[in-house]
C-alpha cells in the first residue's frame, strides 16, 4: 500500500514540476493581455486654473475649476479587423477627452484612436490611428506601460504635440499603500493644432489660423505613478500651459494670450477606484506569473519528498516483517 501511495505521490510531483514552467513560460505570455472590450471613465480637475473666455472679450480669467472627463472604450469589431491582417492580438481604444468649463459648458473635446499590441502595449499602425481626426503614427507607449514595467526611461507619445519623447524614470515611490515607479516628462513649448471642436459654434480653428495668423502653443510637465506589475498608472498629474500667439492674441502681453494654465489631477474618488482596480488586476497577473508557478514548484518538491519518505519507510518495514515471519515460523 505504501509503495502504491509513493508512486501516486511521485506522479503528482512530476505533474506539478512539469506544469510550473509550462504555466510561467507558455500560458502566461498568451493569457496576460489587455481585454479588447475594456471600458473606463476618468475625471480630472484643474482647480484655480486660468482659462480663455471665448465669449467675454477673448481674455484669460481665473476660474474655480476646469473638469476633464476622459472615456476609454475598447472597439472589439475594429480589433478583430486589424488582428486579421496583423496576425496578433490587437486592442483598439477609442478615447475622448471632454473639457468642461466652470459654467458646465464644453470648452473643447479631443477624440483619439489608439491601436496597440494586447500583450506588449507596443503601438500597431493601422488605418484609423488618429488624434482629433488627424492621422498619426505613434511611437512608444501611451496611456499604459507594459506588464512588469522596468525601472528605466520609455518613449511616450504626447497627444497634444503628436510626437514621442522619453519619459524619465525617477525612482520608486509609495502611493496609497502601493509600491510604484514614478516617471516624469517635460514637453517644451511646441506649436500644436487647435482643437477641431471649439466652444463657439461655427468657429473653424483652421480658418482662424489661416485668416488671422493665430497659433496655439503648448507646454507641459507630466507625472505618472505606475504599478510595475500591471503597467497601469495609479495616479497622474500634469502642469499644462496653452497660449494663443499672434493674430487675435496680438493685444495680449507680448502678443500672447493664455488659453489654459492649470495643475491637472485625478479626482479623489476616481483615484481611489483606480487604485482598487489596479490592485485586483495586479493579484491576477502575479497569480499567473509568479504565485501559481512557484506554488506548483514548491508543491512538486514537497510531494517528491513525501514519496521518497514513504518509499524509504516501506523498505525499512519489509525486512522487519520478514524477520518477524521467520521467528514465528
Amino acid at each position: 500500500m505504501r509503495r502504491r501511495a509513493s508512486l501516486v505521490l511521485l506522479a503528482l510531483a512530476v505533474f506539478c514540476a512539469a506544469l510550473a514552467p509550462l504555466l510561467r513560460w507558455y500560458a502566461y505570455p498568451r493569457l496576460a493581455k489587455i481585454p479588447p472590450n475594456q471600458y473606463q471613465e476618468m475625471v480630472l480637475e484643474a482647480k484655480d486654473a486660468t482659462l480663455l473666455d471665448y465669449t467675454g472679450g477673448m481674455q484669460p480669467k481665473k476660474v474655480d475649476k476646469v473638469t476633464i472627463v476622459q472615456t476609454l472604450k475598447g472597439n472589439v469589431e475594429a480589433s478583430k479587423e486589424i488582428e486579421a491582417s496583423a496576425g496578433k492580438d490587437v486592442v483598439v481604444w477609442d478615447t475622448l477627452s471632454y473639457i468642461i468649463g466652470p459654467d458646465g459648458k464644453m470648452v473643447s473635446q479631443i477624440p483619439e484612436r489608439y491601436i496597440f499590441d494586447a500583450h506588449t502595449q507596443d503601438p500597431v499602425h493601422a488605418t484609423g490611428e488618429m488624434v482629433d481626426g488627424a492621422a498619426v503614427k505613434r511611437e512608444g507607449i501611451e496611456f499604459k506601460w507594459p506588464f512588469f514595467t522596468e525601472p528605466r526611461d520609455y518613449l511616450y507619445f504626447d497627444a497634444q504635440t503628436r510626437t514621442s519623447s522619453p519619459i524619465h524614470y525617477v525612482g520608486p515611490r509609495r502611493f496609497k499603500g502601493m509600491d510604484v515607479y514614478y516617471f516624469e516628462q517635460t514637453v517644451p513649448w511646441t506649436k500644436v493644432s487647435m482643437p477641431k471642436k471649439m466652444p463657439i459654434e461655427g468657429i473653424d480653428p483652421a480658418t482662424i489660423e489661416a485668416a488671422t495668423g493665430t497659433t496655439l502653443w503648448y507646454t507641459a510637465k507630466v507625472r505618472f505613478w505606475v504599478d510595475p506589475v500591471t503597467g497601469a498608472p495609479v495616479n497622474a498629474e500634469q502642469d499644462i500651459q496653452q497660449e494663443m500667439r499672434g493674430g487675435i492674441a496680438s493685444g495680449g502681453p507680448d502678443g500672447r494670450l493664455t488659453a489654459f494654465a492649470g495643475h491637472v489631477t485625478m479626482r479623489e474618488d476616481y483615484s481611489d477606484y483606480t487604485v482598487d482596480l489596479v490592485k485586483a488586476n495586479r493579484t491576477k497577473v502575479l497569480a499567473l506569473h509568479t504565485y501559481a508557478p512557484a506554488g506548483l514548484a514548491a508543491g512538486g518538491l514537497a510531494l517528491l519528498g513525501l514519496a521518497l519518505w514513504l518509499e524509504a519507510r516501506g523498505r525499512r518495514v519489509r525486512p522487519e516483517q520478514l524477520l518477524r515471519d521467520e521467528v514465528s515460523a
